[in-house]
């Protein structure tokens, strides 16, 4: 049976559907007692609804990224499986890497071989596998994460500000640098990517513009996607 009937039939769609399910009923789950609780320690109606657009419209950007990268995964995976793993992994480029490793384990190049129904299954097996290590660690080491930030910042909220910073600067970096390094078309967008960014942050901390703030990282990736896909 070819690779792709499989990866594209009815069975898979439910299958991947579940997981997908599940995550939209956790969000809306968090979303309803996140709102509760922001009643509770005095949030107005108006900071609420504002932080909720702030995060929708924030989310635009990273969207549309993973977006594209599930097009580029469905034609070597299937339309099931880059919708299931990309909605609850999100990283296009984890997820390209683990399928490539595990159709190069039975001799077949993702995305210049024919896919058979054997690379189908390891490519899937090698990217469930290869996320699990992160889940176990985040599902035993999340309730101990409160005592660890405070031994680590000594109560100080300002210390904790500046590490919790000083941790997400290096998780991009470290996403970006092997971008870098390559001096190619990714290279490019990555430059031009911080380049918008910090332009339009600066015009929004200056001009006090308050719909660019919420915008900015979504118009920096676009930006950033259009000129680099051009030149």
């Amino acid at each position: 049976m070819d690779a792709m009937k499989i990866a594209n039939s009815i069975p898979m769609w439910i299958a991947c559907g579940i997981p997908v399910i599940l995550v939209i009923a956790q969000a809306l789950i968090f979303a309803k007692k996140s709102y509760s609780a922001g009643k509770k320690i005095g949030l107005t109606e108006k900071q609420m609804k504002n932080a909720i657009k702030s995060s929708a419209i924030t989310s635009i950007g990273p969207s549309i990224v993973i977006l594209s990268g599930m097009l580029s995964l469905l034609i070597t995976v299937g339309g099931p499986m880059a919708w299931m793993r990309l909605s609850l992994i999100g990283s296009v480029m984890f997820e390209s890497i683990a399928a490539g490793f595990g159709t190069a384990s039975v001799g077949v190049q993702l995305g210049a071989d024919t896919l058979t129904p054997l690379a189908l299954d390891m490519a899937v097996w090698t990217m469930i596998l290869g996320s699990i290590g992160w889940i176990i660690f985040a599902t035993i080491s999340a309730s101990r994460m409160d005592k660890v930030q405070h031994k680590i910042s000594g109560g100080d909220p300002a210390k904790l500000m500046a590490i919790s910073s000083a941790a997400i600067i290096g998780a991009f970096s470290s996403m970006s640098s092997s971008h870098l390094i390559k001096l190619n078309k990714n290279s490019v967008a990555c430059v031009l990517g911080a380049v918008f960014m910090a332009i339009l942050l600066t015009i929004s901390e200056k001009k006090n513009i308050k719909w660019l703030k919420e915008w900015n990282l979504t118009i920096s990736i676009l930006a950033a996607m259009i000129i680099t896909a051009v030149i």
